[in-house]
């Protein structure tokens, strides 16, 4: 039996999993989590410690078909302006809580369209930010880049507020998925971005790109990836298309009768995964590729890599804070998510109170499943015994944890009694095999499939 056989024996091209980027995933938030709850958690950081802030920009010029993220559109000024004056609130807000000297490892700004900012609310922004917390001497300063919404004015104001990274979506290159997908952008246009980043002295970039698109076939994804490596990212993040129509009403522009079956994307990953490799770019968890002497391949080599809200990161910090409209925060009690809603984000914000709107408080097992997790998506391995040190439980008992998995996806999982492995065959099987361990039922909105 072939390998493909045996996967789709196992369920790999019928099954919906959750993403795991965090645990449990946010279908399972609660409204117990409350503003007061965001204000305890930030208020219990240690004094001087390092922290992680995520900025929400939930604004787009237009909307892209393919894209499930919580976004609306704009063509006015106006609200995105409003928008800024309220996350300045926020993070004040925010101020009036933070214990001192806490300085910030990574700022990511992401939406939505974050270079929708004119030059004058990017400066604005970045300084109310860091006149809270500072970046760290060796902090990273991220932000999400439309290279169809960004100029010279704005890209300077970035560069000059401390941007160091940019990431940019490219999606694929070839017109007619474009076209299906209600996102044209050409090869020549991302081109002249990347050159005038690095003009600016931006020297990492990351990009991310998709399988399982519509009209995607095994030579047109091979072209698009050598296209972008035309641009040498330094990370490039390979994702599945998830189409999810019943949640993101816009898929429905896609005709499903145009997407890949299941085994056809899996034939596009590996396409496009052979060619990373081949270009000397690390594999990085389950869909991710880094140059040998970026951050992200060093973690991954030295056991320091870790799964967040925004994929693979080599962040180290135990918080990361998120503001803005459905922005999520993790902190070690738990998670806490703000309002999805831009108004009621708004209206909270405007009435002097944090807009926490649901979350989780961390109970029972959650933290060591949540790393028994973790370390399947990042290393693809989990020790008995580091963890039952780390969680206070024996090796048996996590042995005993991995029992069910163990049996279930045996041939592409190796087990001893220190610890288990998925092989590299298995590893399509990833995200499969991480849901074993998990303590919540399904949600009922679905998930993404699983190849």
């Amino acid at each position: 039996m072939s390998t493909q056989s045996q996967l789709g024996r196992l369920g790999l091209f019928d099954a919906r999993v959750p993403r795991y980027t965090s645990y449990p995933t946010a279908p399972h938030f609660n409204t117990d989590i409350d503003g007061g709850a965001f204000s305890r958690w930030v208020g219990a950081i240690a004094p001087g410690a390092r922290i992680s802030l995520y900025i929400h920009i939930p604004f787009c010029r237009r909307l892209c078909w393919f894209c499930a993220c919580r976004t609306q559109g704009t063509r006015s000024e106006a609200p995105v302006r409003a928008y800024v004056e309220t996350l300045k609130s926020e993070i004040a807000l925010m101020g009036t809580v933070l214990p001192p000297g806490v300085r910030l490892g990574r700022l990511h700004w992401g939406g939505g369209t974050p270079t929708l900012l004119a030059p004058d609310m990017i400066a604005d922004l970045a300084g109310a930010i860091f006149s809270v917390a500072p970046l760290a001497e060796d902090g990273e300063f991220s932000v999400e880049i439309d290279p169809n919404e960004i100029d010279a004015p704005r890209l300077e104001s970035l560069a000059k507020a401390g941007m160091t990274r940019a990431s940019l979506g490219v999606q694929d290159f070839d017109p007619e998925i474009q076209a299906a997908i209600g996102r044209e952008q050409g090869y020549d246009i991302t081109r002249e971005v990347v050159d005038a980043l690095r003009a600016q002295g931006v020297a990492s970039l990351n990009a991310d790109i998709l399988y399982g698109l519509p009209y995607q076939t095994r030579a047109r994804v091979a072209d698009s990836v050598q296209k972008l490596m035309s641009l040498s990212p330094d990370r490039v993040a390979l994702y599945g298309y998830a189409h999810v129509p019943w949640m993101a009403r816009r898929q429905q522009m896609i005709p499903s009768e145009s997407l890949p079956r299941p085994e056809e994307r899996l034939e596009l990953f590996d396409t496009a995964r052979r060619l990373f490799v081949w270009d000397g770019y690390d594999e990085i968890g389950i869909d991710h590729f880094a140059r040998p002497d970026d951050g992200l391949a060093r973690a991954a080599r030295n056991g320091r890599l870790r799964r967040n809200f925004q994929g693979y990161t080599d962040d180290s910090a135990p918080v990361l804070v998120g503001l803005g409209a459905s922005a999520i925060s993790r902190f070690p009690q738990g998670y806490a998510q703000n309002a999805p809603s831009t108004s009621d984000y708004t209206r909270d914000v405007r009435a002097g109170r944090f807009a926490t709107a649901r979350g989780h408080a961390f109970t029972g097992d959650d933290l060591l499943r949540g790393q028994i997790i973790e370390s399947l998506m990042c290393t693809f391995r989990i020790d008995y015994a580091a963890l039952a040190a780390e969680h206070g439980v024996t090796p048996d008992h996590v042995a005993q944890l991995a029992a069910p998995a163990v049996r279930k996806f045996a041939g592409f999982v190796e087990a001893g009694p220190q610890a288990l492995t998925i092989l590299p065959e298995g590893r399509p099987l990833a995200r499969m095999i991480a849901r074993e361990f998990d303590a919540y039922g399904l949600s009922k909105a679905g998930h993404s499939s699983a190849v």
